[in-house]
């Protein structure tokens, strides 16, 4: 029996083969479209991959002539860095400067007796303050460590507390200010004071500061001044002028005057203040010339031609008062203060405000002054006049009253000495002293530390090679796409075997684009040329700081030997012109012509100004990518039509195809009835 034929599901006459050749060639324009849309795709791709390049290249040219360039940032070192260290800022001068640390600042941090490890913290109000700032809380009773966990969650940047193990079941509670300098002192008050004192953290303070300078008897004549150069004519300081009243001292103008220190107030801190009272100035009266009678003129009589004068008066006035040749000129001056010492040397003590507050408090540590025996005042100024105000001593170890018994350390200002002034300061970090540096204090310095800022090199060193580095990428990726030679590939050695094989699909894909060859050219062009900012500069070209195509030695593992246009360095000239030109260095990279402080010529800038034409918003290859989404949109188009046309036209194809199978099985039928009857006609006759 022969088998079932189904039109259009049965292939017995070969119509799924017949059909498929037709549609391959129908589907030519299609292949041809979809190749197209793939060299779309692949440009759009690769002008992407080119604006990436050139974008990071421009950010690493951008680096070098812009206001954060590496050549302005400086380094700060310390011949003793354990004992200070600075920062410096971009505006800092190369310079170098000595520092003496006399102590660093601290912050009171407190030590309790040796406890029970069992002992109980009362419950109560505790109330913990440094300066103008405190903590208080309500404390409901427990065990040390629960109280210094409660205060650690209370304390901030206040104070803080940790419970130590002293010994066998003993156990010590440390609590400490979070703010260093002598006016952030740690008072404890309320319940607090009470369990500080039973503790054995604090005790009571003995009264041991002492006031003087309240008799006019104390205050003697200054010592002579040393080096003293006065104008000719100006009245030498004397103390006849000073006088006290009512705890305070008048300090005329041209006076001064010797204070000895009591020996109960050696070791303490001293302090009083001296306020400023404007006079006016002694040197204008003395400039004054003296006034002396005018005698008129004695007269003449007449006769004819002959004059007859009379005698003049005889009248005696007396010699003439001397002025001075010169007038005198007002002075001024805020050295005002001095430390005299047993030898008779004297030290200032700085007051560079004096002239400018209207108080001044001066606080002298005589710990610092070795072998202080008396205070010096002497006011040289002629407009100015000081009231000061009596004299006391101070411990600075105690604090509202009670001193601590087992002290780590006591709130303590940093004191340093920079160019022979003594300056504190609360915080061990100080930035106004030298000029965008900050000195960071750690310890005292047994010798004077030297500051030096410099250049920083390095950084300067790691832009410049990535500014090469970055030339050499987008150069590499411009040769690849312009040019179809595969040896431009194998000689960048750096590539991974996926770099390598994606860029080699790629090869010479926009080979003949004037765009590409033309940035090439201006690149190479730029980074060749000269840059002489001033005449006689000694650093005007790459190739001066070591950086060419053909310097010795390689950069980022690019064989030397194979180099198509790509940047080398050479390590050991570029360290050299560092090291002796780097300021001609970051004029070469950018500088200004026209003295309007906007930098218009350099390398970086000739080169920003070049890429900025293809990487900008509505630059060149902004503009050659969106006319490729044109392209690629039409193509998308284009594809989806002659998609659907093939689509139609397989389908016609198969309905005629199945109608002629049906046609064809309809006469083979037919012809197998027709056989069938004569086969039965045949056998009849038989």
């Amino acid at each position: 029996m022969p088998g079932i034929n189904i039109p259009g599901v049965t292939n017995q006459y070969n119509t799924n083969d017949t059909v498929e050749k037709l549609m391959q060639v129908e589907r030519v324009p299609l292949t041809r479209e979809q190749d197209t849309l793939k060299t779309y795709q692949a440009q759009q791709t690769a002008w992407r991959d080119v604006n990436r390049k050139l974008t990071e290249f421009r950010e690493s040219v951008k680096m070098l002539y812009s206001y954060e360039n590496p050549f302005n940032n400086k380094l700060a070192s310390s011949s003793d860095e354990f004992a200070i260290t600075a920062d410096a800022s971009r505006g800092a001068q190369y310079q170098s400067f000595k520092i003496d640390v006399v102590q660093p600042a601290a912050a009171d941090r407190f030590l309790s007796a040796e406890l029970p490890q069992d002992k109980k913290v009362p419950q109560g109000t505790y109330t913990f303050k440094v300066a103008d700032k405190s903590v208080s809380f309500r404390w409901k009773g427990g065990s040390l460590t629960e109280f210094s966990n409660a205060l650690n969650k209370r304390g901030g940047d206040i104070v803080k507390s940790l419970v130590i193990g002293a010994s066998a079941g003993q156990k010590t509670l440390l609590i400490e200010s979070q703010k260093t300098g002598e006016a952030n002192r740690l008072i404890f008050e309320d319940d607090a004071k009470a369990f500080a004192i039973e503790a054995g953290m604090i005790s009571p303070a003995k009264t041991n500061g002492v006031s003087f300078g309240t008799m006019q008897a104390e205050f003697r004549a200054a010592p002579n001044e040393p080096n003293a150069a006065d104008q000719a004519g100006m009245p030498r300081i004397t103390n006849a002028g000073i006088s006290v009243s009512e705890n305070a001292v008048t300090i005329p103008p041209r006076t001064g005057f010797s204070l000895a220190i009591p020996d109960a107030a050696q070791g303490q801190h001293i302090t009083f203040t001296l306020t400023k009272q404007a006079v006016q100035d002694i040197t204008v009266e003395m400039n004054r010339a003296p006034e002396r009678p005018i005698l008129p003129d004695a007269g003449s009589a007449f006769f004819g031609d002959v004059t007859i004068y009379n005698n003049p008066s005889d009248a005696q006035l007396g010699p003439s008062v001397q002025t001075p040749t010169e007038p005198l000129a007002p002075v001024t001056s805020t050295h005002v203060v001095y430390a005299v010492m047993a030898d008779g040397s004297e030290r200032e003590i700085a007051t560079p405000d004096i002239l400018t507050s209207e108080k001044t408090a001066v606080d002298i540590d005589t710990s610092e002054y070795a072998g202080i025996t008396a205070i010096a005042v002497r006011n040289r100024n002629t407009g100015t006049s000081f009231i000061m105000s009596s004299v006391s001593s101070y411990d600075t170890k105690t604090a509202g009253g009670y001193t601590p018994n087992n002290a780590v350390s006591t709130a303590q200002d940093a004191i340093i000495k920079y160019q022979g002034i003594t300056i504190r300061r609360p915080s061990n970090d100080i930035d106004d002293v030298v000029p965008d540096v900050t000195l960071h204090v750690h310890e005292k310095t047994d010798r004077s530390a030297t500051i030096k800022i410099d250049p920083d090199k390095a950084s300067s060193k790691d832009a410049l090679i990535t500014f090469v580095g970055k030339y050499n990428e987008a150069v590499a990726l411009i040769n690849i796409l312009s040019q179809n030679k595969p040896e431009i590939i194998d000689e960048l050695t750096y590539f991974t075997d996926a770099q390598r094989e994606k860029e080699t699909e790629r090869l010479g894909l926009f080979m003949g684009d004037f765009s590409l060859m033309s940035m090439k050219s201006n690149m190479q062009n730029i980074q060749s040329s000269r840059y002489a900012y001033v005449d006689g500069a000694q650093v005007t070209t790459l190739a001066d700081i070591g950086i060419s195509t053909s310097a010795s030695g390689g950069f980022g593992g690019i064989s030397a030997s194979r180099l198509r246009g790509y940047l080398e360095i050479n390590e050991n000239k570029l360290d050299t012109a560092l090291d002796s030109h780097i300021e001609d260095i970051k004029n070469m990279f950018g500088y200004d012509t026209d003295g309007d402080l906007i930098i218009d010529a350099g390398i970086a800038y000739r080169l920003d100004q070049e890429l900025s034409a293809y990487v900008q918003t509505g630059g060149i290859i902004a503009t050659k990518t969106s006319s490729l989404d044109s392209k690629i949109k039409s193509s998308e188009t284009k594809i989806t039509r002659l998609e659907t046309q093939l689509d139609q036209k397989e389908r016609e194809l198969r309905k005629k195809f199945t109608a002629m199978e049906g046609t064809l099985n309809s006469l083979e039928n037919q012809q197998n009835t027709i056989s069938n009857f004569t086969r039965q006609q045949n056998r009849s006759r038989e």
